[in-house]
């Protein structure tokens, strides 16, 4: 079962506030005055009216980082390997591409689009329920072309260059287990590694990027389940684009690589 996060902050800070709020409103003050009257102490706050004088204003800070500044991510799948790794816990930069509503996701300030090369944490088009990560391929208006493990943007071909082998002795702590080609690949301002698997077949064809929406691959071209299976991610379902790595561990393996921490994301 997915769990809304947002949806159990903002509930969660909205009932301690008006607990604190009604409270301080009707109750306070008659508790002052009748202690007043009976020259006795003030009686103590109901355990509830304490919980939530306590809890709201950290619930309310938590709410206001992670829903309009920054929110981490776990990567839980070998997508994105070699740029993002099984374990690897992430921070996203929500406001990169505008601010949002908590919950709704619905943009209220426009700050900037992504571009092409960005990673980006979106909500996945079949099940928003679940949040997914792949870099940002095509942008709205792009013809995607994909033949032959050869990406192609409108009819130009993305360069790449030969890096060697790519395999799980290479990391400290991996799952799944990786033997692959390496390649550098430029996209956009991007400068990045993907990964070609020399047994799998190519997933050859053509896509045309409608207007506000956007083409996602992962770097793990042949081990990632992205848009040339699924289609476009509307602009509606992107949370934030993905800046750095603050923690690696893979829980499957009880290993953790702390070289990772405080790397970019590029």
């Amino acid at each position: 079962m997915n769990i809304d996060f947002a949806l159990v902050l903002v509930v969660l800070t909205t009932l301690s506030g008006l607990i604190w709020l009604v409270d301080s409103l009707l109750f306070r003050q008659k508790r002052m005055d009748l202690s007043v009257q009976k020259s006795i102490e003030p009686p103590r706050e109901p355990v509830m009216v304490e919980y939530a004088r306590s809890l709201f204003p950290v619930l309310l800070i938590v709410l206001v980082f992670r829903s309009f500044l920054f929110e981490p991510f776990k990567i839980p799948s070998g997508s994105m390997i070699p740029t993002l790794l099984v374990g690897d816990f992430i921070v996203v930069n929500k406001f990169s591409y505008g601010i949002r509503l908590p919950v709704l996701n619905k943009k209220i300030i426009d700050i900037g689009e992504p571009e092409r090369g960005d990673v980006v944490v979106f909500r996945y088009p079949k099940d928003t329920g679940v949040n997914f990560i792949k870099r940002a391929v095509g942008l709205p208006g792009d013809t995607i072309n994909y033949r032959d493990k050869q990406l192609f943007i409108n009819g130009e071909k993305v360069e790449e260059t030969a890096a060697g082998r790519f395999g799980s002795s290479d990391v400290k702590c991996t799952t799944p287990a990786v033997d692959a080609s390496l390649f550098w690949e430029k996209l956009g301002n991007a400068n990045h590694n993907i990964l070609l698997h020399d047994r799998s077949g190519s997933r050859d064809g053509q896509w045309i990027v409608p207007e506000g929406h956007y083409f996602m691959m992962g770097d793990n071209r042949d081990r990632s389940n992205d848009s040339r299976e699924w289609g476009f991610v509307p602009e509606e379902n992107i949370l934030g684009r993905a800046v750095g790595i603050w923690l690696n561990f893979d829980f499957e393996k009880g290993c953790a690589d702390l070289s990772r921490i405080g790397n970019g994301i590029h």
